[in-house]
């Protein structure tokens, strides 16, 4: 069979075999990530919470997901993807579950840790899993439809968390005990899937035939021939200067993107007046924008290999939302502020992470993936932290959302220079400039 003919079906194949179900995964992930912002809206009052104790059990979430985000993906290198991400799922859907029954600020600190180190590794350890799938030119693309995730959960958990919650004594239990119970044991149930469906390497992909199978396995190959730093070890990935430096971006949107997120119910709320169930709505419908933003990202920065450009562009944005979030007084103008923070995510994730896959493969690339997770994700304890301990002594948020704005510039600036780089700038392909033009 010709190429022209071999490609589109071998890569549709993989897609549909492969993306529904990491994308069912990271979204119940996000969720019970996040829906810790809409309990609160009853949580905190329940459990005599003040701003400064929420946002510090928001964000200690990040500290532990930083600490083995490293070891997590070394590990999935080593015993495959099936396997590890499918102990993710279990444990981390468990833990979520487990938050329901907290009552004191250290058992809700507690926890909130023990989810994040179950956690980790899962979304670092599926960028590295598409790497080993998915060639240079379609993988912003697949980066994104992985992604798409993170505005889905948010339009599902805000109308969702707002219903659970209206389940106020049912069976004895509060609106926020059935908003984690119910939201944390889909995992479990996916974690078994995984376990049973997710193949760890295309030579081992018996729902392809041989001939996708060879086209597949040698494409890849010959990418990773040709990446740079192709066969350093892992010690020799975490010591490269430039994994250092993408850190500086990932922190930068990680602190802004979670700083956001998790405060987003409350800030929403004070800022309309509204309802738990309107806010979720309200939440819903700003993040149902980010959806179509993650397709048009990630063609254009296949299209085009502009990788550093369309990160940028991310962090520029949340710039100006910062900004505008800062400076609006609480009414529907702030809101549309806080909806172009929201274009954050969309812009920035499918891009940025296939950074590290230019100049790094195998367990090198597996390491350095990892790294610049563990550090950047960091970010997702300050954000929350910093607007809960301000909001609580300063009695504002004006001063947190103008240190996120300056954070969001600094990381975009970071992007642009990046872009110089000879490993990192837009180039030819060999493989062409999309996918149609690739006939290898």
């Amino acid at each position: 069979m010709e190429t022209q003919e071999l490609e589109p079906r071998t890569m549709a194949q993989v897609s549909r075999r492969l993306l529904p179900l990491l994308f069912l995964l990271y979204l119940f992930c996000y969720l019970d990530r996040i829906n810790v912002g809409m309990a609160a809206l009853q949580m905190n009052a329940a459990l005599r919470f003040d701003p400064a104790t929420f946002g510090f059990g928001a964000g200690i979430f990040f500290l532990g997901y930083a600490l083995f985000e490293i070891p997590s993906n070394v590990i999935l290198a080593r015993v495959g993807a099936r396997r590890w991400i499918a102990r993710i799922a279990i444990t981390w859907g468990l833990l979520a579950c487990a938050l329901a029954w907290v009552r004191t600020p250290t058992q809700f600190y507690t926890m909130r840790f023990l989810l994040g180190v179950a956690e980790a590794g899962f979304f670092p350890g599926v960028i590295y899993y598409l790497s080993q799938w998915v060639p240079t030119a379609y993988r912003a693309r697949s980066h994104a439809a992985f992604m798409i995730a993170v505005p889905s959960a948010q339009i599902v958990g805000g109308p969702l968390g707002g219903a659970l919650l209206g389940l106020e004594g049912v069976g004895g239990l509060t609106g926020w005990q059935w908003l984690f119970l119910i939201e944390g044991l889909p995992p479990v149930v996916l974690g078994l899937i995984v376990f049973r469906f997710l193949t760890d390497y295309p030579k081992d992909a018996d729902w392809l035939s041989g001939e996708e199978r060879s086209w597949l396995s040698q494409r890849l190959e010959r990418e990773q021939q040709q990446t740079e730093a192709a066969d350093i070890s892992i010690l020799r990935a975490l010591a490269n200067p430039l994994i250092w430096v993408l850190t500086i971006p990932y922190f930068a949107f990680y602190t802004i993107a979670l700083g956001y997120a998790l405060w987003a119910p409350t800030l929403v709320r004070d800022a309309l007046h509204t309802s738990n169930t309107t806010t979720g709505l309200v939440i819903g419908a700003i993040y149902a924008l980010a959806v179509f933003v993650y397709f048009l990202a990630g063609a254009v920065s296949d299209r085009r290999d502009e990788r550093c450009a369309v990160a940028a562009a991310g962090l520029a944005l949340a710039c100006a939302g910062c900004i505008g979030a800062a400076v609006i007084a609480p009414s529907p103008l702030r809101v549309a502020a806080f909806a172009l923070i929201a274009t954050l995510s969309p812009l920035f994730l499918g891009s940025f992470w296939c950074l590290p896959t230019r100049f790094l493969k195998g367990p090198a690339a597996a390491a350095g993936i990892g790294l610049v997770s563990a550090i950047g994700s960091t970010g997702g304890f300050f954000g929350p932290s910093i607007l809960g301990y301000l909001k609580q002594t300063t009695g504002s948020d004006v001063d947190a959302f103008l240190g996120l704005a300056a954070l969001g510039l600094l990381g975009a600036c970071v992007c642009l220079g990046l872009r110089r780089l000879p490993t990192l700038r837009p180039q030819s392909r060999v493989i062409g400039a999309s996918p149609k033009a690739s006939r290898t």
